[in-house]
């Protein structure tokens, strides 16, 4: 298979699949060192969701961010995956919100419930994104959906206080 920005035998070929679409990026050796691949180490996840979606052309200017608090720069946040500091979040943002979105298909990461309190957190869980739903509904004017998720909220909260009385008798 050839590189997909020269002639040359690829040697990195990474597959992504985004939406139910498949994105697949093929480097030559030379070219997969140009982005920033150590193809004699092993590849860090980070390095395919923070940019390998597609070829980039100049990458050398946005490796010079770096954290104002604790000087973590781009380049060492992409190899490792980890953050330095509490700061590290915003100056990041842009390819924690790509990596979140290339790993949970949506642009929140909601984790896992713990079993022993499952029912209460899944029911708060849902009452959020039903107001979430419901202020978006209302925003763009949508007054029929608003009314739907509104019943919807108020029959999860009913149903979680009838479980929590019948829990406590």
């Amino acid at each position: 298979m050839k590189c997909d920005l020269c002639d040359k035998e690829a040697v990195v070929h990474l597959t992504q699949v985004v939406n139910g679409e498949m994105k697949e990026v093929h480097l030559c050796e030379e070219h997969a060192v140009a982005q920033g691949i150590d193809i004699n180490s092993p590849i860090s996840i980070t390095d395919i969701l923070m940019g390998l979606s597609g070829p980039q052309k100049n990458i050398a200017h946005e490796l010079s961010l770096a954290c104002p608090r604790c000087g973590m720069a781009r380049e060492e946040f992409r190899k490792t995956g980890r953050l330095g500091c509490p700061d590290c979040y915003k100056t990041f943002m842009a390819e924690l919100t790509m990596a979140i979105k290339a790993m949970h298909h949506s642009g929140q990461h909601l984790g896992k419930i713990p079993s022993r309190e499952g029912a209460q957190t899944r029911v708060k869980s849902k009452v959020a994104r039903l107001q979430k739903e419901l202020e978006a509904a209302i925003a763009r004017e949508d007054f029929e959906k608003a009314a739907k998720l509104r019943d919807q909220i108020k029959k999860c909260r009913e149903e979680n206080v009838k479980d929590d009385e019948g829990g406590k008798s």
